[in-house]
């Protein structure tokens, strides 16, 4: 599977949401966006690039997934997953 591919399905199905609340779709809409932005800004890839890593998919879903368990305002865990942090680093290119 390709990060083009993924569908907000796709994470609904990984995060064990089987709810057809529109306003929980709605989310996992945005948690897709907001997913690709952020691997797209952390590795510099474009999305041709991000689609020839399909190790980027599961980062995809478990960003999606973490987003979606913890939608509160306040913080209490600042540190990326380190499997999701070692596999963004493995294909970084914009190393600033």
């Amino acid at each position: 599977m390709k990060v083009s591919e993924v569908t907000p399905h796709d994470l609904m199905e990984y995060a064990r949401e089987y709810n057809d609340d529109p306003e929980v779709i709605r989310q996992f809409e945005q948690n897709l966006k907001v997913g690709k932005a952020f691997i797209k800004a952390y590795t510099g890839l474009t999305d041709e690039q991000m689609d020839e890593k399909e190790d980027l998919v599961i980062v995809l879903k478990v960003l999606s997934n973490e987003m979606y368990d913890n939608r509160t305002f306040t913080v209490e865990v600042d540190k990326l997953n380190p499997f999701v942090k070692i596999i963004l680093d493995m294909h970084s290119v914009n190393f600033l």
